[in-house]
């Protein structure tokens, strides 16, 4: 629930955030009349998002156990790709999340509602798209599937009070940090989730090695330690398993080790949009 609750709280402040962002200038800027559009966006985005995760839900149950996995597997390397673009976008715009949007909100409004309308529809479907694939994908791993629902949900509400008060000026939080510091965290939980994907193609035999175990620990007795939650917490946040084979170890290696270290390599100081030449402005 706690990885979960992670992802929701991260995607839905993003959601939150660009809403909060495309509101406030169509208020401030005197437009209110066309607010229509952007929460007829917002409802349309939700629902294409429900309507994807129930999709991908009915496919997979109508499949055979081999051909889950195998369905299971792939669907959770596209969620983790997914996952990494996000992370690695939002780290680069953040500073200028403001800028970039209100720079689309005003093409959009020379075009017309629709175009508004497709403007928050964009950017709220691509979170909800990628908060289904990524649910789905972490609710393959769990026993007990209305567990990653539920945990998303806190984290969608939670971020949704977040991003409401945030709009209000009630409170100011350094956006930044607070995606460097989830981002970081959802490393960790898509490297469980890729391990995840190589377990299932392996149990799909379409990759080898399932019986060849790097190790062995399911006898420790810390583990069974207060009815097993230290278990279930591993398995959750980076879904440890006491008996890995080598390629999903290696699996996980390989993705945490670089991603995270390219995610916390400092950056470059950006060129801020007013910087910018008049060549590259005009184009």
């Amino acid at each position: 629930m706690l990885a979960n609750f992670l992802i929701g709280l991260r995607e839905g402040l993003e959601a939150s955030l660009v809403v909060g962002i495309l509101v406030a200038y169509l208020v401030k800027t005197g437009r209110g009349e066309r607010l229509r559009y952007v929460w007829m966006g917002v409802a349309i985005a939700l629902v294409v998002s429900l309507a994807f995760g129930a999709a991908l839900t009915f496919t997979s149950n109508r499949l055979s156990f081999e051909a889950q996995e195998t369905f299971g597997g792939v669907m959770s390397l596209v969620a983790v790709g997914f996952v990494t673009w996000m992370i690695f976008w939002m780290r680069r715009t953040a500073r200028f999340l403001k800028a970039e949007l209100e720079g689309k909100l005003d093409t959009a409004l020379t075009l017309g509602g629709l175009a508004l309308l497709a403007t928050s529809f964009i950017a709220v479907a691509r979170e909800g798209l990628e908060t289904s694939l990524f649910l789905w994908a972490a609710a393959q791993t769990s026993t007990n599937n209305a567990t990653p629902l539920v945990g998303a949900s806190l984290g969608i509400l939670t971020a949704t009070f977040l991003g409401w008060l945030i709009y209000r000026g009630a409170v100011r939080i350094n956006l930044a940090k607070f995606f460097k510091i989830t981002g970081a965290l959802l490393v960790v939980v898509a490297a469980g989730v890729l391990s995840y994907a190589f377990h299932d193609l392996q149990e799909a035999r379409i990759l080898p090695g399932l019986n060849n175990l790097a190790f062995d620990i399911s006898d420790q007795g810390w583990l069974q330690w207060w009815g097993g939650s230290i278990r279930a917490v591993l398995k959750g946040l980076i879904n440890f398993t006491p008996t890995p084979s080598k390629l999903e170890l290696a699996a996980w290696l390989a993705y945490l080790v670089p991603v995270m270290t390219l995610f916390l390599w400092p950056q470059p100081s950006p060129v801020r949009p007013s910087q910018k030449t008049p060549v590259s402005a005009a184009r």
